[in-house]
């Protein structure tokens, strides 16, 4: 069953990690995706994500983009022209940040860190949601916070912060865009395996992780694939009536504990 036949989705950060897994989600679905990338280069390693999503038989295109410019953002969003137009807008880029007390972290750091997590999905949206409604369009825009976003966690304070500022935002954009007919969802991943977990705040693989699974009920940390599932839903008119909604995509540990 092809849920997104017909549409057209911008996914930012999606030339790895957790976005490269949406868009090839996406592409399995039938869109036509706009891979938003500040490098065209996966970190993993591999086929830069568009050219892999066209070698599978997809339409898809990348245009380099950094989410704390707005402009980048609008560019993006008028990049998904070439396919008839936004139909979904995924905010998905995001970085760690400094991981210090607050006591510790340059002020400078943390600012750069909100201009991706918090800024980068203000922008995104607002460039989306303008183009959304020149269309006409009953779109879905996406949001990825975290359950730090819900549970605020010592050591990784600017992220938490960031990450609960996508998740009010969240709701009250769906709030103004539902007249219109434009729903806004919020994803809040629990530990996935990406660079993310594995270089810059190293944690699969480590001891860290073992003591660990045994809190999470699957007994296992996510994969990108794992939250690319619960995006395409709520892109498509399977989630037609669901906006204003946070999902949380972490196995279950954050509500068993």
């Amino acid at each position: 069953m092809s849920l997104l036949e017909g549409k057209t989705a911008v996914i930012t950060g999606s030339s790895g990690g957790i976005g490269r897994g949406i868009a090839r989600t996406f592409a399995d679905h039938g869109a036509s995706v706009v891979v938003a990338d500040i490098s065209e280069e996966p970190r993993e390693g591999g086929t830069p994500t568009h050219e892999l999503l066209q070698e599978e038989g997809a339409e898809s295109m990348y245009v380099e983009c950094d989410v704390s410019d707005y402009d980048d953002c609008v560019a993006a969003v008028e990049a998904a022209d070439e396919f008839g137009g936004i139909d979904v807008m995924v905010n998905n880029a995001g970085i760690v940040g400094p991981q210090d007390p607050l006591v510790d972290i340059d002020l400078e750091d943390y600012r750069n860190l909100i201009s991706i997590n918090l800024d980068g999905v203000v922008h995104g949206s607002k460039a989306a949601a303008l183009a959304m409604l020149e269309q006409g369009v009953h779109g879905s825009i996406v949001n990825m916070s975290s359950v730090a976003g819900i549970t605020g966690f010592g050591g990784i304070t600017p992220y938490s912060a960031a990450k609960g500022g996508v998740r009010s935002f969240t709701y009250a954009l769906a709030s103004e865009l539902g007249p219109d007919g434009i729903r806004v969802n919020a994803v809040h991943p629990g530990i996935i395996e990406t660079t993310m977990t594995t270089e810059d705040s190293p944690f699969v693989g480590t001891e860290q992780e073992e003591k660990m699974l045994p809190t999470i009920p699957l007994r296992r940390v996510g994969q990108p694939e794992d939250v690319a599932g619960v995006v395409t839903f709520l892109a498509s008119d399977l989630a037609s009536y669901v906006t204003a909604e946070s999902v949380i995509v972490d196995g279950g540990q954050l509500n068993t504990q």
